[in-house]
């Protein structure tokens, strides 16, 4: 396939719902290849159908299992179901190491669920950079539910607020300081705290400590609910998805954006990228007596910052 020129074909086998399709899409938005602008622009004018399903937490609370729950769930009231798992990266080749996909084993023969791997590649927001687009991708395909799972960071998975509409914060009990990981930021962006592995010992302290630590929250966003689930058994999925059905339908989630919004933050990242990109490839010598401005102390790195968005606007 030209990639330079993405053929109009592929184009319309996607906005069809084809699976294979959809992976080549997929392929070549992640890969950032030329072919992946005429996708995305494509796609800009379909999206909005799906409903975008945020699951992040620290790691080893089942974050996994039960997204594979949820999604059999999904299956049973007979919707299509899109799965973006971000996995950690390695720091030498950039790909995914961890593969949490194998987890996510009922239903990948199923034909109406589409699953993809992401490496994080070094980012700390719990996403991978690709991850808004490829979730554009499955929703322009015709995906009724698109599932994010993050890479399990903890805190700092604030990201996955910017790209779904409802977002559900996973802890477990006896996991020591795992109810303090998700203070502050990611407490901020809950719709729904599940306390998962709600079978051990000590769950209901764990959901009780959780609805102490939601009185810290700005008075102004919408309530949230605290949900027990146990993966294993299937205990609190159904539950769940009708609590996620509620959220979304009620318009109200934490920190839900509209779509122009959330365009100018694709854009602002996007941007962000391409200058980091510039920053560290560039052959510039302006780049160069900045860097050296700001290594001697003379700019600060605001400073330096808007220098180099002069330099970019030359």
């Amino acid at each position: 396939m030209n990639t330079t020129s993405q053929p109009s074909s592929l184009i319309e086998r996607l906005l069809a719902g084809d699976s294979a399709a959809l992976a080549r899409a997929i392929s070549l938005v992640e890969n950032e290849t030329p072919a992946a602008q005429d996708i995305l622009k494509a796609v800009q004018s379909k999206l909005g159908r799906a409903m975008l399903v945020g699951f992040t937490g620290s790691p080893g609370v089942g974050k996994s299992s039960l997204v594979n729950a949820y999604v059999r769930e999904l299956r049973a009231r007979g919707k299509t179901v899109g799965v973006v798992v971000v996995d950690p990266s390695s720091p030498f080749t950039r790909g995914a190491i961890l593969g949490d996909r194998i987890r996510i084993t009922d239903c990948a023969a199923d034909p109406d669920v589409f699953i993809r791997s992401l490496a994080a590649r070094g980012n700390v927001g719990g996403l991978s950079p690709a991850a808004a687009r490829v979730v554009d991708v499955m929703d322009a395909a015709g995906k009724d539910v698109v599932i994010l799972e993050t890479v399990g960071a903890g805190q700092s998975e604030v990201e996955v607020a910017e790209v779904a509409h409802v977002k559900i914060v996973v802890s477990a009990p006896g996991l020591g300081d795992g109810v303090q990981a998700i203070k502050a930021g990611i407490l901020e962006i809950a719709d729904i705290l599940v306390v998962n592995k709600a079978d051990l010992p000590d769950a209901d302290r764990t959901q009780n400590q959780l609805r102490r630590m939601l009185k810290l929250r700005r008075s102004e966003l919408a309530p949230v609910s605290v949900l027990p689930t146990c993966a294993t058994t299937g205990e609190g999925i159904s539950a769940l998805a009708d609590a996620v059905e509620a959220s979304f339908k009620s318009g109200s989630g934490a920190g839900r954006t509209d779509p122009l919004l959330r365009a100018r933050r694709v854009l602002a990242n996007s941007a962000a990228a391409a200058a980091k990109r510039w920053v560290l490839e560039s052959n510039d010598p302006r780049m160069t007596t900045l860097s050296e401005a700001l290594q001697r102390g003379e700019l600060g790195a605001d400073e330096a910052a808007r220098s180099l968005l002069e330099v970019i606007h030359d």
